[in-house]
């Protein structure tokens, strides 16, 4: 009797012990999706995100983009971070964008971004800074051959299992020997809801305008959702997506709809 007694214990304490790791590991995971899901988090990754848009142009042509766009954040002082985001995209331009180059392929303008935000910011969190266009197009169809500045924002919250909020930016050409000038706005938003082991849906549609545009031509609204998950392979975390977007408002030569695709490799601390 005294023998059963200890195994039934033994098994309980043993069964608890699984239970808290279990409870543990999803703790963990929920909250590096949040972390993930945040543009101002104190952590290190490497997102590579391909966007591949359809219907481009009167023969319904298609334009993918890579972007590889790693996030580096850098302790200024016991209150404040600043974060450091870097897209490179990697350009294949159908033909109708090209000027009658026939498809092109190449790196295309590099955009970095420096958000400082507080380490302290209350239930709101919060990252301003400045943002940098430079001209690292390998070819005239990929880019615009211009200088650009200015200034970006992002605003969010974190209740529960969501992650909601919005970056804004809006950059203005200064300098370089393009032949048009740049005033462009983006605006993201970003709405997630994080479900058991480590599966989230996800809606962060990226619209801009081009205000240098003639009338009809400035707006491109996209409208869609996808699902993502946190995993691993070995013991290193990662972060894949799915989203489609369709747009509701684009250019007379803009894509119909969008497929993203996103591995983001994760590097907490």
């Amino acid at each position: 009797m005294q023998k059963t007694m200890k195994y039934i214990v033994a098994v309980g304490v043993f069964s608890l012990l699984l239970c808290n790791g279990a409870m543990a590991a999803e703790q963990n995971t929920q909250d590096l999706a949040k972390a993930s899901q945040n543009p101002v988090a104190n952590l290190i990754s490497l997102p590579i995100q391909n966007n591949t848009n359809f219907g481009i142009g009167p023969d319904d042509e298609t334009q993918n983009i890579l972007n590889i766009q790693p996030v580096w954040p850098f302790s200024i002082n016991e209150n404040w971070t600043l974060i450091t985001r870097t897209i490179l995209p990697v350009v294949s331009q159908p033909g109708v964008l090209t000027g009658g180059e026939g498809r092109v392929n190449g790196l295309g303008d590099t955009t970095f971004t420096g958000f400082f935000s507080p380490k302290d910011s209350g239930e709101t969190t919060w990252g301003v800074g400045p943002v940098f266009l430079i001209p690292t197009a390998t070819d005239d169809a990929l880019g615009s051959d211009k200088w650009g500045a200015g200034v970006s924002l992002v605003v969010l919250k974190m209740p529960g299992k969501w992650v909601v909020g919005s970056l804004f930016s809006n950059v203005w050409s200064f300098a370089g020997s393009g032949d048009q000038d740049i005033n462009i706005f983006t605006w993201q938003y970003f709405i997630n809801y994080n479900l058991k082991d480590g599966w989230y849906l996800t809606s962060a549609p990226i619209i801009t305008a081009n205000w240098e545009a003639s009338s009809g031509e400035k707006w491109t609204v996209p409208f869609g959702a996808g699902f993502g998950k946190i995993f691993k392979i070995g013991k290193q975390p990662l972060n894949g997506s799915a989203q489609v977007y369709y747009n509701v408002e684009k250019p007379t030569y803009g894509a119909d709809w969008t497929l993203r695709l996103q591995l983001q490799f994760l590097f907490p601390k």
